[in-house]
């Protein structure tokens, strides 16, 4: 919790010279291969979209939703590449002191005129969710003129934040053939993991249930022997016949742990914060 007149870990970096490092910032965000877009004279600008990790874009989603409206999501410019890379690394920020600090620069920034009607501004409305909600709290009827986008959940994910190569892109990739036994990467490299899991899980499960079931079926013999009357316990072979369990998946026998490569730990740590970010997007209900 910061102090009245503290300022974030985020707020002292943004205001230092050498506070971030592009090239850190690039290897973090964006998808192995891809960098900022950058000027003629090699200043950092951006990062498109297409550039970067699903966990990148889904908190893009977030960030560009519910904090610092935008009327585009194709690219993240460098200040906001910056936050992000903030929020991953887990700095302090100062979220209610961002949005004001938007609102100041937005309506300080002078009207863009529509070409062909110069009374009209080109420029979309700033924070127009911030504007209806204060509406509606002084009991003004509000009725939206353009459909809420849905909840950020794995359906959107996967539609949505997964990294898809450019158009620029595509024709090389489609003459060069997927390694062996590898699924596709572009479309379900998050899901597939997850449910890698689950079997992980479920095999688990299992495992310990037939323990579990083990040493009560032992006990319930030695009860017997020792002349007290036993509780009602199944045979091993009852018990499978009972469970019916269909086997394990192959790569996820019961009790061995799936070989971790060279970037297992990174996939770890992406999942965690995969998961911390699905958590806080189904405690806060953002869309």
């Amino acid at each position: 919790m910061l102090e009245e007149g503290q300022e974030c870990e985020f707020s002292q970096r943004r205001n230092r010279a050498d506070g971030f490092d592009e090239e850190s910032i690039a290897q973090l965000l964006c998808i192995p291969g891809q960098d900022f877009a950058r000027t003629a004279a090699g200043r950092w600008v951006r990062i498109m979209r297409t550039s970067m990790t699903t966990l990148t874009q889904m908190w893009m989603t977030l960030l560009l939703s519910n904090v610092l409206p935008s009327d585009h999501n194709s690219d993240l410019p460098l200040p906001k590449c910056q936050l992000v890379y903030a929020i991953l690394t887990r700095m302090s920020v100062h979220v209610t002191q961002l949005i004001p600090d938007a609102i100041y620069l937005f309506a300080g920034m002078p009207p863009t005129r529509h070409s062909l009607d110069p009374d009209k501004s080109n420029r979309a409305l700033g924070f127009p969710a911030l504007i209806t909600g204060l509406f509606q709290s002084f009991g003004v009827p509000v009725t939206p003129s353009k459909v809420i986008r849905p909840p950020i959940t794995w359906a959107f994910i996967e539609k949505y934040c997964t990294p898809r190569l450019a158009q620029g892109d595509a024709s090389q990739a489609a003459d060069t053939p997927p390694p062996p036994h590898q699924a596709d990467p572009a479309g379900s490299f998050g899901m597939e993991r997850y449910l890698q899991h689950l079997v992980r899980q479920q095999a688990a499960n299992h495992k310990g249930q037939v323990q579990i079931h083990e040493c009560l079926y032992q006990l319930s013999i030695s009860q017997k022997c020792q002349g007290f009357a036993p509780f009602v316990c199944p045979t091993p072979d009852q018990f499978r016949a009972e469970v019916s369990w269909p086997g394990d998946w192959p790569e996820a026998q019961v009790g061995e742990a799936p070989a971790e490569g060279p970037g297992g730990a990174e996939e770890a740590r992406m999942d965690e914060e995969m998961t911390d970010l699905l958590g806080f997007l189904e405690g806060s209900g953002a869309t």
